[in-house]
């Protein structure tokens, strides 16, 4: 185990992208924080933070909750007012 200091923050977040996080995190049975931790740190080591059981559970999210954006979409999107 590494031990680190964790702090509170606040970041806003597409609706539609948190309930497919908080959902997945729901699925492994862990905290919110520790699955956006894991995922940064994969990505930025350039691994793929998933299994592919996972990613089929992903989808399955992503449609139940109408996510549809990509990585394409990424830093082109417009807040409604």
């Amino acid at each position: 185990m590494v031990t680190v200091e964790r702090v509170q923050t606040g970041f806003r977040i597409e609706k539609s992208m948190l309930k497919v996080l908080k959902g997945l995190a729901e699925y492994l049975d862990m905290p919110l924080g520790d699955l956006v931790e894991g995922i940064v740190l994969h990505a930025f080591e350039g691994r793929a933070p998933f299994s592919p059981e996972t990613t089929a559970k992903i989808d399955q999210l992503k449609e139940v909750y109408s996510l549809t954006l990509t990585s394409a979409d990424a830093h082109r999107l417009k807040e409604t007012p």
